[in-house]
């Protein structure tokens, strides 16, 4: 059975009563503890940015790390629901998989976003957690949840309130695919994704793109090459630069109302118009050139 840890102001558990607290998960290589961090309730509830119980100082509740490296995972489809997972540090995504093997991204959590409370229905998770990079989780074992809720209430109340921020977001993600352009879809994806690193305290406006081109695609319903041609394009434009998976949001207004991008042979056309228009402003092309300018324009 999993509890809660207590102690009297000190930094860490023995193993024995470590292994106690929280058993091993069977499975994956990154369910090893690393070393002895831990987080009491006040700092837990700083990271999912909720009120902390003001009783909750008189008592050392302690809740384990785990560290997880890329590629690992944190729980699967169908393995047993005990615990609650708040992200403290990394980038993770979270997938359903069908019959054939074949992936649809869910979420792309990341740090102050809690996992697993799709396991509460059933007591199985329906989907499973990867890692896209080296991650710091806290175990939240639910029944400590339950048990910390009844005796404050106004943290029970918060709780709840963090997992429907995480229903608003998935309800808000299905109403934009159904309703916007592919374009429109990328461009949001990338405004939505820098005001979450804007949250963290981290630049909105340059990030490191976490995931690759085809988990976008499965997140926003896309194939790879439109997510490949899109950036492509919005990097042409100017409303973003692109070097491998560093982004740059040159102008997020642009991105955040865009619904189409103009065809092709529009985009050409406006280009060279510009190149065209910049020599003539120049001098450098004759009298006839510069008639085709006016008429580009």
């Amino acid at each position: 059975m999993t509890t809660v840890a207590f102690t009297s102001g000190k930094a860490s558990l023995s193993s024995t009563a470590a292994k106690r607290a929280f058993p091993s998960v069977a499975g994956e290589a990154g369910w090893r503890c690393h070393g002895n961090l831990w987080s009491n309730l006040q700092e837990v509830c700083e990271l999912l940015r909720i009120p902390a119980p003001a009783a909750s100082a008189d008592e050392e509740q302690l809740f384990q790390h785990v560290r997880f490296k890329a590629g690992q995972r944190v729980h699967t489809i169908g393995q047993d629901f005990e615990t609650l997972y708040i992200v403290n540090s990394g980038f993770l995504k979270t997938v359903l998989i069908d019959e054939y093997g074949n992936e649809q991204v869910l979420s792309f959590p990341m740090k102050g976003d809690l996992l697993g409370i799709d396991g509460i229905h059933n007591l199985h998770h329906a989907s499973e957690a990867v890692a896209l990079s080296d991650c710091d989780i806290i175990l939240l074992p639910y029944k400590t949840f339950s048990a910390l809720g009844r005796c404050y209430a106004e943290l029970e109340q918060a709780m709840f309130s963090v997992m429907s921020r995480e229903l608003v977001r998935e309800q808000l993600m299905i109403g934009m695919l159904s309703a916007l352009s592919a374009e429109a879809k990328v461009a949001r994806f990338l405004t939505n994704l820098g005001e979450r690193f804007s949250l963290l305290g981290y630049s909105g406006k340059s990030f490191n793109l976490r995931m690759t081109r085809h988990e976008i695609g499965s997140y926003l319903g896309l194939t790879l090459e439109t997510v490949s041609r899109t950036l492509s394009a919005f990097n042409e434009l100017g409303l973003i630069s692109v070097d491998q998976r560093q982004i740059a949001l040159l102008d997020i207004h642009a991105l955040k109302t865009l619904r189409r991008l103009p065809p092709a042979k529009s985009r050409i056309k406006e280009k060279v118009s510009e190149k065209v228009s910049a020599l003539v402003g120049k001098n450098l092309l004759p009298q006839w050139t510069k008639e085709v300018a006016v008429a580009l324009n």
